[in-house]
C-alpha cells in the first residue's frame, strides 16, 4: 500500500475545499438542474467535502492536495480519506458515493445522478450514509481496487457528498459536492504531462473590461487543471499592472484544447502592452510573453503567437546543468595546469 500524508497536518499548504451545494437533480417528473463541477471552489455553505490524505510521492503536486490523483499498475489498491462536514445549524443526513465524470469543453463535469463506469465499479466507501449533527465532520475512507486485467489509460470520477431537501409536493431537490478523481492505469512509471500555450488573444468582455484569452493544448498523457496569473507592462512606457489571476476551472484531457481567460482592470488603456502569462498544472509550469493591443469594442482582437517560453528546470535537468558546469570547470582547470607546465 502506498504511503500517504495527512493533509490536516499540512494546513498551511492546503486550499480547504468546502463548497456550497447547488441543485444537482430532482425527483422523477421534474427537470434536473446541472450538477456543479467536482472540486469547484464555492463559498462556505450547508455542507462540504474535503480530501484529508495525499500520497507521499506527490508532496510537490498541488493537485494532490485537493483531488485524488494517482498512477497505478493493474492489480493495485489505494485508500484515501475524505472529510464530510455539516456547516448548517440542523442535523443532516448525507449520502456518500462514487460517480462517473468526464472532461469536455474545458470543464471537469460530473455525470447526472449515480452514473456508473469502470472507475465507479472499482471504488467503494466505508460509510455510504452519515448522520451529522450541526457543525460535525466525519471521515470516510475511499478504496479503489484496480483489476489485474484493467486496460491502460486515464479514468475520471468523483466522490460525492449528497443531501436531499424537501420541495413542494412530491418534488425533492438533491444537492451534492464532490472531490475529483484522476486515475491513470498502466505498467511502469507515470505517463508524462505537458501543455503548450498556442496563442494569446486580447479582447473585451460584454461590459468592456479588457481580457486575455490563451489557447492551451494538452500535449501530455494526463489530464490538466489549469491555474495561473498574468502581469503586463507598457511597450513604450513605464506603467506596469498585475498580477491578475486566471479564471479557475479549465480542465483538459490528453489531446484536448481549451481557453484560459484572464479578466483585467477596467482602467487599462488599449496599449500596446507586453503581457507575461504564467500557467501551472500540478508540477508543470510554463510562462509565455506576447505584445498585444486591446480592441475598443466588446470583441476579440487579433490572436498573437507567444514570443517565447520559459520553463523552470526540473531536478533532472538541473542536475544535468550542474554536471555540465562542473565538467567544463574541470576541463578548464586541467588546460590551465597544462599550459603552466609548458
Amino acid at each position: 500500500m502506498r504511503k500517504v500524508i495527512g493533509l490536516q497536518r499540512l494546513a498551511a499548504a492546503v486550499v480547504v475545499f468546502l463548497a456550497v451545494a447547488q441543485p444537482a437533480a430532482a425527483a422523477a417528473g421534474a427537470a434536473a438542474a446541472p450538477a456543479p463541477s467536482p472540486g469547484e471552489s464555492r463559498t462556505a455553505g450547508r455542507f462540504g467535502i474535503q480530501l484529508l490524505e495525499a500520497p507521499v510521492n506527490r508532496r510537490d503536486d498541488p493537485r494532490a492536495y485537493r483531488h485524488i490523483v494517482d498512477h497505478l499498475p493493474p492489480g493495485s489498491v489505494i485508500r484515501r480519506q475524505v472529510g464530510v462536514a455539516n456547516k448548517s445549524s440542523e442535523p443532516l443526513s448525507v449520502e456518500v458515493y462514487p460517480g462517473a465524470a468526464a472532461i469536455h469543453d474545458g470543464q471537469f463535469v460530473g455525470k447526472t445522478g449515480r452514473a456508473h463506469d469502470e472507475l465507479t465499479e472499482w471504488t467503494t466507501v466505508d460509510h455510504s450514509t452519515l448522520k451529522l449533527p450541526p457543525g460535525a465532520t466525519a471521515p470516510v475512507t475511499v478504496t479503489i481496487r484496480v483489476p489485474r486485467n484493467a486496460v491502460s489509460g486515464e479514468r475520471y470520477g468523483a466522490v460525492w457528498a449528497q443531501v436531499a431537501s424537501k420541495g413542494k409536493g412530491t418534488i425533492k431537490t438533491v444537492h451534492r459536492v464532490g472531490v475529483r478523481v484522476y486515475l491513470s492505469i498502466g505498467p511502469g512509471g507515470e505517463p508524462p504531462s505537458g501543455f503548450t500555450i498556442d496563442k494569446i488573444t486580447p479582447g473585451r468582455t460584454d461590459k468592456g473590461l479588457p481580457q486575455i484569452k490563451a489557447q492551451i493544448r494538452n500535449t501530455g498523457r494526463r489530464a490538466l487543471d489549469m491555474s495561473g496569473s498574468l502581469t503586463m507592462n507598457e511597450v513604450k512606457g513605464p506603467l506596469r499592472a498585475g498580477p491578475f489571476a486566471a479564471r479557475m476551472g479549465t480542465a483538459l484531457a490528453p489531446g484536448q484544447t481549451a481557453p484560459v481567460i484572464v479578466v483585467l482592470d477596467e482602467r487599462l488603456d488599449n496599449g500596446p502592452w507586453k503581457v507575461r502569462l504564467s500557467l501551472t498544472s500540478g508540477r508543470i509550469k510554463k510562462t509565455a510573453t506576447a505584445d498585444v493591443t486591446f480592441p475598443t469594442a466588446s470583441l476579440w482582437g487579433l490572436a498573437v503567437i507567444p514570443d517565447a517560453y520559459q520553463e523552470p528546470l526540473g531536478l533532472g535537468a538541473a542536475a544535468a546543468v550542474i554536471l555540465t558546469v562542473l565538467a567544463s570547470a574541470a576541463l578548464g582547470y586541467r588546460r590551465i595546469r597544462k599550459h603552466r607546465r609548458t
